[in-house]
């Protein structure tokens, strides 16, 4: 399946996913720049803050507590599709689904 990953410099890399892991995996696997991923998908750092694009946000499972407490101290903007990479499950329902990055981490 394809994912798009919308970089801070407007540039889009298309990738190719497979079901089961986290899109921070994915994002890391693919060398996208502005996803650090410090905690290594513990939920513990927010460095992996993406937006998800609105199509999508209804196939996703909610945020959980600490993925919300976690939002609440994100560098960028929060925004309604904002999520941590590191708890998005990749699945086939997603194909096609566009990331965007934010401009900072931190």
């Amino acid at each position: 399946m394809k994912f798009f990953f919308r970089q801070g410099d407007g540039s889009v890399k298309k990738t190719e996913a497979k079901a089961g892991g986290s899109v921070m995996q994915l994002a890391i696997q693919e060398n996208i720049r502005g996803i650090e991923a410090e905690c290594g998908g513990a939920c513990a750092c927010a460095t992996c803050h993406v937006y998800i694009d609105d199509a999508y946000l209804h196939l996703l499972t909610p945020p959980a507590q600490d993925e919300e407490e976690m939002l609440e101290g994100v560098a960028a903007e929060r925004r309604d599709g904002s999520r941590l990479a590191c708890q998005v499950i990749v699945s086939d329902a997603l194909d096609g689904m566009v990331v965007e990055v934010p401009d900072r981490q931190f």
